[in-house]
């Protein structure tokens, strides 16, 4: 599977930890995942309803071969803002063909299949789908 560099390191964090520890990790996540820009707090940003707590996004493809990718969950949604996160660190800054390039279910090497609901996964999986819909709407 061919992922940008920071997604791959991100995948590589996750296969080196087991169990509980993948939790673990996503929580860190969470608690990184970056506060939106100023300029986008009043902004129309996109809501992500396949996910089961409220998530917004943002795709900045004015600069194809450094796209921004902005996300919004409350700190009350720990596991969808880690989801979030994972896309924000490993995506971000990234040109827009190596976003498209990003295998759909790229998730399935994180291995949190057996501790968190498909429905969470799925929702992860509608996140990249919308920032592919929005990069092919801005070419």
């Amino acid at each position: 599977m061919t992922l940008p560099a920071p997604l791959a390191d991100v995948v590589s964090e996750f296969a080196e930890v087991q169990g509980q520890d993948k939790l673990k990790l996503l929580l860190e996540f969470a608690d990184e995942l970056p506060p939106l820009p100023p300029e986008l707090h009043d902004a129309a940003l996109e809501p992500v309803p396949e996910c089961q707590s409220p998530l917004f996004l943002h795709v900045d493809a004015r600069d194809p071969q450094r796209v921004r990718l902005h996300f919004s969950a409350p700190p009350e949604a720990p596991t969808t803002r880690g989801l979030a996160s994972i896309l924000a660190a490993g995506l971000d800054e990234q040109p827009a063909a190596a976003i498209l390039a990003v295998p759909d279910d790229f998730y399935t090497e994180l291995g949190l299949a057996a501790l968190i609901s498909p429905l969470r996964l799925r929702g992860m999986s509608a996140m990249l789908a919308r920032i592919k819909r929005q990069l092919r709407a801005a070419a």
